[in-house]
C-alpha cells in the first residue's frame, strides 16, 4: 500500500480536519451564518464583532489574550475523549445506603423525558398557559408526596434531602412562637444531612444538640427537631413519644424519611410530624454519583405561607377551566429580600417529574410490590448472616441491617466485599451497614453471604424462611391507610397509554423545541444532543456518591479539567463543584467570605453592600450567611451610585463583609467602573463577591478574578449549556481568589477540603456530579475560540434586537456608547396610560405568536428584559422582532380608539382553540387576528391548552394536589 503524506501529514488526515473545521461545532452552536452576523453589524453601523466589543466592553477589564484552554474537538472526537476518561470510573455493586440507591429507571421514562430536549429544554413555569404539562407532573409529585407521607401540604421538590432538612430547620425557626434557638438533631440521620444542617445553622446563630433522641430531655429552648426514619443504620423506631415531648414545648419536629420504605410504613404525618423531608431519588432517578436527585418537603397546611420553595396550585383560567400555576410565595426572595425566609430560587424540575412518572407508571399496587420484594430481601439477608452467626443489631428494619463486629472483622470483610467488586458502609471501627434496593436479586444475597462466609455458602432461600414471615421485621409499624388512589396513579400502567400520558403532558409545554426563549438573566440556549448523551452512560449514572475514589477516577479527572477550564475562564485561583443551584452558589460565596474575615479575628465584619439592581436571592443568601443587608443606590443609567458606595463603604468600614455585584449588570450594561467598584470595597477590607448569571456576556472577553471580584458563582445551566429542565436541575459552582482556597466546602464522608473549610454545602460532595459532562462537553466542543466567538455573538445579538425594536419600545438602559451587553430592557410602562396594557397583556399575547415571553417586570416594573443568547439564528432573532412590532400596531390600534381598551387581543390572550371554535365568539375582532397572526402561525401553530388563569382565584382556594377527574369533566 502507498501512503501519500505531505508536510502536515497524511491526505486523508488533512481531509479530516479540513471536514471537521468545515462544520465545526461551535458553527453548529451558535446560531447564525458567518453572513447573516456581518449583516446584523452592519445593521448597527459596525464593520466587525472586535468592532463591537471594542465598544461595548470596557477597555480596562479586556482580557487582550486567548483563553488558555486545549484545543477544541469534533464532536465524535469529544465524545470518544470523555468516554475514554469515564471508563476509569468502576461500576461496584453498592450497597451503601445513606438516602441513596441504585434503582430502575423504566426505559419509557429515561428515552421520553430524561432523554427527551421537548422536557428538559424547557424552562421555570413562570408563564403558566405555556407549561401546563410540567405543572400537571408537578402537581403529580405534590400528591405522590402528601400521600406518602401523611401531611396535607407539599412543595414541588427542593435540591437534596439534606438541604431539604436545612430548609425545615430555617422554617421551624421562623415558626417558632418562643424565643427558643436550639435544634436537636439525632445522631442517627445520615452524616452528610448533620454536616449540612450545622452549616446552615451556624450563621444565623441556631445552636444544634446532635444526642440519641432516646433519652433526650427537651426544654422550651428547643424549637425543632430533626430525626430519620428508618434511621441512618436501618433501626426503625416509634417516634410517637418522642413527637408529643417536641408539642408539649412549642418545638416542631421534622422526620427525614426514606420515600420507598413510606409505602410499607407507618408515615410521619400519621404519628405526628409536622415536616416531613427526604429524597425521591430511588424512585427511578440514577444515583448519578449523587445528584441530580428531587428532593421532598412536606408539612402541614397551616405552614403553606412559610413553605419554601415552589408549590403548584389549582386555579381557573377565564373560561372557569381547572388551569395551574406556581402559588403563593412564588419566587418570594424576589419580593421580600433580606425578610425572605429562603434563598430557593430554582427546583429539580425534570427529577421531580421522573419521580412522579414513576409513581403514575408503577401506581400504588406496583410501588408496594417494589417495597415488599426489597424489604423481604433485606429479611432474608438477615437470616442468612444469622445462620453464619452473625447478629443483626435491629429487630425492626426495612432495607438495611447494621452488623456489629470485631475491628479484625470490619476489615476483612470490606477487603473481601471489594473483591468480589461490592461496596458496603463502614458505620464505625466495629460496625458495618448493608443496604438493599430494587435492583438487588437472590444473587446478590449469595454473595453478600460469601463475602460475610468467606466461602461458598450452601443453604438454600426455603430454608431460611416461610413466606408469612415477610413482613413481620416491620409489624408494629406497618401502614393500614391508602395512598396514590387518585386516577392518575392507576391509569397509565401500561406502556402506550403511559407513552401518551407523556406525549399528551409535552404537548401542552412550550420548550426549545418550538421557539426562541429570551429570557432575561437566564440564558435559554442550546443544550446540544452531544453534550446531552453522556448523561445515561452508565460509567456515570451508575456510581454511589460515597464510593470510595479508587473507583471514581473518571469522576476525578473530570471534575480536575473541569474546574481548571472554569478557572481559567474566570481568572479564579479555585473552585468547588459542590453548589447544586446558583442560590446554593451564592451562599457558599458568602459563607467562605465570613469564614475568611473570621480566621483573620474579624467576626465583626457581616455587613453586605447590595445594588437595589441585584438579583432578588443576592439579599436572601446574605441574611442566611449571617450578614446584614445594605443597599446601594443606582443612577438613572441603571449603575451603581458610585457616590452612595463611597459612603456606605465609609460608613460601614469597620464592619464591611463584602459586597454583592452582578456584572454585566443586572440593567444589561457592561459598568465602565467596575474596577472602581472593587477598589472601593477593597479599600475597607471587604471582599467583592459577583454573581455570576451573566457570565455568559463574559467568556473570552474579561474574567472576574482579573477585575477586582475575590468570588464568583456561575451557572452552569446558564452560560455552560446544562439544560434548565423545566425549573432545574442546575449547578452553581463558585471560584475563588487564592486568599479563600481554603474555606471552600468540605463534606464529612468524603475528604473534599482542610480544616479550615465552610463545611458541606449540599449532600453530595460534588453536587449534582452526573451532569457536570454537559459543561465538560461544551467547553471541550467549542474550545477557546469557539467559547470567545459565542460570546461576541451573544452580545451582538442582543444588541440587534434592541436595534430593531427601539422605535417601538425604548430600551431603559444603555452603556456609554449607547450599546447594551447580552441582555436588553424593554420599557413598556407608558403604554399603561396610552392604550391600558400591562407588560403581563404583551407577555400572553406572545403566547399566540408561539413565544415564550421574555423576563416579565424585573429588574423594573413594567418592562421586559430580553436575552438572545448566541445560540438563536438571525431569522429568529427577526422572527421574534415582527412579533414584537406587530404586537406594538396592535396597541397602537388601542390609542387611537380604534380597538376597545378591554376587549382586544391583548387583553384576552392567550386563546385557545376551544375559545375559537366556540359558538359563543363576541369579541370585535376576528378569530383568525386571535389565532394567526403571521404567516409563521399558520405554518406551525402552538396552541396554549388554557386561556389566561385567574392567580388570585388560585390563592384564595387553596388546592396543591390533584383534582378529583369531575372537576376537569366540569
Amino acid at each position: 500500500m502507498v501512503a501519500y503524506r505531505s508536510g502536515t501529514g497524511s491526505i486523508c488526515q488533512q481531509l479530516v480536519e479540513a471536514a471537521q473545521e468545515s462544520f465545526s461545532f461551535a458553527q453548529r452552536h451558535i446560531g447564525s451564518k458567518p453572513e447573516e452576523i456581518q449583516q446584523m453589524l452592519d445593521e448597527l453601523g459596525l464593520a466587525t464583532l472586535d468592532a463591537l466589543i471594542d465598544q461595548t466592553v470596557p477597555q480596562a477589564i479586556r482580557l487582550n489574550r486567548p483563553l488558555q484552554l486545549e484545543p477544541a474537538q469534533s464532536e465524535y472526537a469529544a465524545l470518544a475523549k470523555l468516554k475514554e476518561i469515564a471508563s476509569k470510573n468502576q461500576v461496584f455493586r453498592s450497597f451503601i445506603g445513606m438516602g441513596y440507591h441504585d434503582c430502575i429507571t423504566p426505559p419509557v421514562i429515561q428515552r421520553n423525558i430524561l432523554e427527551n430536549p421537548g422536557w428538559y429544554t424547557a424552562y421555570t413555569p413562570y408563564q403558566p398557559e405555556i407549561s401546563q404539562g410540567r405543572l400537571e407532573a408537578l402537581l403529580n409529585f405534590q400528591t405522590a408526596i402528601i400521600d406518602l407521607t401523611g401531611l396535607e401540604i407539599a412543595n414541588a421538590s427542593l435540591l437534596d434531602e439534606a438541604t431539604a432538612a436545612a430548609e425545615a430547620m430555617a422554617m421551624s425557626y421562623g415558626v417558632c412562637k418562643h424565643k427558643a434557638n436550639t435544634f436537636f438533631v439525632s445522631q442517627d440521620c445520615h452524616p452528610q444531612t448533620i454536616a449540612v444542617v450545622q452549616t446552615r445553622a451556624t450563621p444565623l446563630g441556631i445552636k444544634i444538640i446532635i444526642g440519641d433522641h432516646q433519652t433526650f430531655t427537651f426544654n422550651d429552648t428547643i424549637f425543632g427537631a430533626l430525626l430519620q426514619y428508618p434511621a441512618s443504620d436501618g433501626k426503625i423506631y416509634d417516634y410517637r413519644h418522642f413527637v408529643e415531648q417536641a408539642h408539649a414545648v412549642g418545638a416542631l419536629v421534622t422526620v427525614a424519611a426514606d420515600i420507598l420504605s413510606l409505602c410499607l410504613l407507618t408515615p410521619p404525618g400519621e404519628f405526628g410530624a409536622d415536616i416531613a423531608v427526604g429524597s425521591t431519588q430511588r424512585f427511578g432517578v440514577p444515583l448519578g454519583y449523587g445528584g441530580p436527585h428531587a428532593a421532598y418537603l412536606a408539612t402541614k397546611e397551616q405552614y403553606k405561607r412559610q413553605i419554601p420553595g415552589r408549590i403548584v396550585g389549582v386555579s381557573k383560567d377565564v373560561h372557569g377551566k381547572p388551569a395551574l400555576r406556581l402559588a403563593l410565595q412564588t419566587r418570594e426572595q424576589h419580593i421580600r429580600r433580606e425578610k425572605a425566609t429562603s434563598n430557593i430560587c430554582t427546583a429539580q424540575v425534570l427529577l421531580a417529574v421522573m419521580a412522579s412518572m414513576y409513581a403514575v407508571y408503577h401506581g400504588p399496587q406496583g410501588l408496594q410490590n417494589i417495597a415488599q420484594r426489597v424489604h423481604q430481601l433485606t429479611v432474608l439477608l438477615a437470616e442468612g448472616l444469622k445462620h453464619l452467626g452473625y447478629t443483626i443489631a435491629s429487630e425492626h428494619y426495612f432495607d438495611t441491617l447494621r452488623i456489629d463486629l470485631e475491628p479484625e472483622q470490619v476489615t476483612e470483610i470490606i477487603e473481601a466485599a471489594l473483591a468480589q467488586q461490592i461496596n458496603l458502609r463502614t458505620i464505625s471501627e466495629s460496625a458495618i451497614a448493608i443496604s438493599l434496593d430494587e435492583t438487588t436479586t437472590e444473587a446478590d444475597l449469595y454473595d453478600l453471604w460469601q463475602v460475610f462466609a468467606g466461602s461458598e455458602v450452601s443453604f438454600a432461600l426455603e430454608e431460611l424462611a416461610t413466606p408469612e414471615f415477610a413482613l413481620e421485621k416491620i409489624k408494629p409499624f406497618i401502614r393500614s391507610s391508602n395512598y396514590l388512589t387518585h386516577p392518575v396513579f392507576n391509569s397509565y400502567h401500561a406502556e402506550t397509554e403511559m407513552l401518551r400520558y407523556i406525549y399528551r403532558l409535552q404537548a401542552k409545554d412550550l420548550s426549545l423545541t418550538t421557539s426562541m426563549i429570551p429570557l432575561g438573566s437566564c440564558t435559554m440556549k442550546l443544550n446540544a444532543t452531544t453534550e446531552m448523551l453522556p448523561i445515561s452512560w452508565q460509567e456515570f449514572g451508575k456510581i454511589h456518591p460515597f464510593a470510595p475514589l479508587s473507583q471514581t477516577r473518571g469522576y476525578q479527572i473530570l471534575f480536575a479539567q473541569l474546574e481548571q477550564a472554569l478557572a481559567e475562564i474566570t481568572g479564579f485561583a479555585g473552585i468547588s463543584l459542590q453548589p447544586n443551584a446558583g442560590a446554593q452558589g451564592e451562599y457558599a460565596g458568602l459563607l467562605v467570605i465570613r469564614q475568611y474575615h473570621a480566621s483573620r479575628g474579624e467576626t465583626h465584619r457581616h455587613v453586605c453592600l447590595i445594588p437595589e439592581s441585584a438579583h432578588g436571592t443576592n439579599p436572601a443568601s446574605a441574611v442566611m450567611a449571617g450578614m446584614k443587608v445594605v443597599a446601594i443606590a443606582c443612577d438613572k443609567q441603571g449603575n451603581i451610585d458610585l457616590d452612595d458606595l463611597q459612603a456606605k463603604a465609609e460608613k460601614y468600614s469597620h464592619e464591611l463583609a463584602a459586597l454583592m455585584v452582578t456584572y454585566p449588570s443586572t440593567h444589561g450594561v457592561f459598568e465602565e467602573q467596575i474596577k472602581d467598584i472593587c477598589a472601593i470595597v477593597h479599600a475597607h477590607d471587604g471582599q467583592v463577591y459577583m454573581d455570576g448569571a451573566n457570565m455568559n456576556a463574559q467568556v473570552g472577553i474579561c474574567r472576574p478574578g482579573d477585575y477586582g471580584a475575590d468570588v464568583c458563582h456561575l451557572n452552569l445551566h446558564k452560560t455552560f449549556c446544562i439544560p434548565h429542565g423545566g425549573g432545574g436541575p442546575g449547578m452553581g459552582p463558585i471560584g475563588v481568589a487564592t486568599h479563600l482556597v481554603p474555606f471552600l466546602p468540605g463534606h464529612p464522608v468524603v475528604e473534599i477540603s482542610g480544616e479550615q473549610s465552610v463545611g458541606a454545602i449540599a449532600a453530595a460532595p460534588w453536587g449534582s456530579a452526573s451532569i457536570l459532562p454537559i459543561s465538560w462537553m461544551y467547553i471541550t466542543l467549542m474550545g477557546a475560540a469557539g467559547l470567545t466567538q459565542a460570546t461576541k455573538v451573544a452580545i451582538l445579538n442582543a444588541n440587534y434586537i434592541a436595534h430593531r425594536l427601539a422605535p417601538y419600545y425604548p430600551v431603559l438602559y444603555r452603556g456609554k456608547s449607547g450599546l447594551v451587553a447580552h441582555e436588553c430592557i424593554l420599557d413598556l410602562r407608558s403604554l399603561k396610560k396610552s392604550a391600558g396594557i400591562e407588560v403581563d397583556d404583551i407577555a400572553k399575547r406572545l403566547m399566540d405568536y408561539g413565544f415564550h415571553a421574555p423576563t416579565v417586570s424585573w429588574p423594573v416594573a413594567g418592562t421586559m428584559m430580553v436575552e438572545p443568547t448566541e445560540s438563536e439564528s438571525k431569522a429568529e432573532l427577526d422572527r421574534f422582532c415582527e412579533a414584537m412590532i406587530q404586537i406594538r400596531q396592535e396597541i397602537a390600534e388601542i390609542e387611537v380608539g380604534k380597538v376597545d381598551r378591554q376587549d382586544n387581543v391583548l387583553k384576552n390572550a392567550p386563546h385557545t382553540a376551544d375559545a375559537l371554535i366556540s359558538s359563543d365568539w363576541q369579541h370585535p375582532y376576528s378569530r383568525e387576528q386571535a389565532a394567526y397572526p403571521t404567516s409563521w402561525t399558520r405554518e406551525y401553530k402552538f396552541w396554549t391548552t388554557v386561556g389566561r388563569i385567574d392567580n388570585a382565584y388560585g390563592d384564595r382556594n387553596f388546592v396543591c394536589s390533584c383534582l378529583p377527574m369531575e372537576a376537569y369533566s366540569e
